[in-house]
């Protein structure tokens, strides 16, 4: 393989996609000329001819940014040390993780299940519920869980479910927000176990009324259902606040963990339990189980990454970021191009804004890339760009941002208008 600096490296490596990875994500790349990312740190990611972008993409991965010097130090040192463990003796890092971890959840979620990713710790809910009986499981519709088999049944999005039917049984999906129409299916089923997130961020960042996930568990204990609050993308600080049940005082029976505990370093997420919900684990602690799960680095990072947060008070300074981003970010579209928007939304660092159009929304994300700024799509709602920027943005990032959006923002809505013009 070629240098990173050779200008032959980019189709190489788009080359080597299509004949060992995956021919679609080669085809994705050409869009943006097959650029290639080499390096990282802070916010921003560098690609194999050395351009920086600035990273608000990442589905909610670094609410820290890049290469955070605390948690790169803590993997690094638990790397020369002990990496993996043997399982069969006791580990004290992992020990360490949940105490900092269980240290900033609500009230009662004292036992942690340390996984690999967001979609292993829905697998982990949705067995721990099996084992209390609870064979009925509850999403929302337009909800995003993951995609194993477990996961993708309550995923309910028919592009992604319909290939691999069929599913597990007895899934029910009702709509997103509707305390009511939660309470009407809970009366009529038994049985049940209710898995939501606190803000849809896959669909769009879908906000749900307030009051709404108090509802939601008021109607879960009048009918003996147990409560999963998916909080894989909206936890550690990533809606201004530790948890997005701390925005309602909620207390679910089980919590999702994933993305921002990685510290943007190792892969790590994890299922945290009452002690009644974790009982079944707490038995046997064989019936379900991960040889990486709760590797000493995995944890290392978890720890340094929930530490970090708290000592450089990074939730609260996540809040007045995003406030900041989605009151500037609506002006400038505002300014530039409103004809093409239907809404900037969003709470603390997830912000969602939709397009009018799927394929306008696409050519945004390719305008930004030109620009030099790092923005997702929305896996259940494409006509939505997503941005979940780090907490750690100085403020000269953020003048950067604006300057990058409303570049990209005044390229997309000329080329529309002169669209307009000559359909006229």
């Amino acid at each position: 393989m070629t240098e990173p600096t050779d200008p032959s490296y980019a189709k190489e490596i788009a080359d080597g996609y299509r004949k060992h990875l995956s021919r679609g994500r080669a085809a994705l790349a050409e869009a943006t000329g097959n650029l290639v990312e080499v390096a990282s740190d802070g916010a921003y990611v560098w690609d194999s001819n050395g351009r920086p972008y600035l990273d608000c993409g990442g589905y909610g991965v670094f609410i820290l940014g890049h290469r955070h010097p605390k948690v790169v130090e803590a993997v690094s040192a638990q790397l020369r040390q002990h990496p993996l463990s043997t399982r069969l003796l006791l580990d004290p890092v992992a020990l360490r993780a949940a105490e900092a971890l269980v240290g900033t959840t609500p009230p009662g979620l004292d036992y942690v299940h340390f996984v690999n990713s967001g979609a292993e710790a829905n697998e982990a809910a949705i067995k721990l519920a099996r084992a209390h009986g609870k064979t009925n499981l509850v999403s929302a519709h337009g909800g995003y869980h993951g995609k194993t088999m477990g996961a993708l049944s309550l995923t309910a999005r028919a592009l992604y479910q319909d290939p691999f039917r069929p599913l597990l049984p007895d899934v029910h999906h009702v709509p997103f927000g509707d305390a009511e129409a939660l309470r009407n299916l809970l009366a009529q089923t038994p049985d049940c176990c209710v898995v939501l997130e606190p803000v849809q961020g896959e669909n769009g960042v879908i906000l749900p009324p307030p009051g709404y996930l108090r509802e939601v568990e008021n109607a879960c204990r009048a009918h003996n259902a147990l409560l999963v609050l998916d909080e894989v993308q909206t936890g550690l600080g990533r809606l201004g606040t530790w948890w997005g049940a701390d925005r309602e005082d909620v207390v679910p029976d089980i919590l999702l963990v994933g993305k921002g505990l990685s510290g943007g370093v190792i892969p790590v997420a994890a299922m945290v339990a009452t002690a009644t919900a974790y009982a079944p684990f707490n038995r046997d602690p064989f019936i379900h189980t991960s040889t990486f799960g709760a590797s000493p680095i995995a944890c290392a990072a978890a720890e340094a990454a929930v530490e970090t947060l708290w000592t450089e008070g990074l939730v609260e300074r996540g809040a007045a970021i995003g406030a900041r981003l989605i009151d500037g970010l609506d002006a400038i579209l505002t300014d530039t191009c409103p004809h093409l928007v239907k809404e900037v939304r969003g709470a603390g660092l997830l912000i969602g804004i939709e397009l009018i159009d799927e394929r306008i929304a696409g050519e945004f994300v390719l305008e930004l890339v030109q620009a030099g700024l790092l923005v997702n799509h929305s896996l259940n709602s494409h006509r939505v760009i997503r941005l979940t920027p780090a907490a750690t943005l100085s403020d000269d990032d953020i003048d950067l941002l604006f300057a990058r959006f409303h570049q990209a923002a005044t390229s997309i809505a000329a080329t529309h208008t002169a669209t307009v013009e000559r359909n006229h």
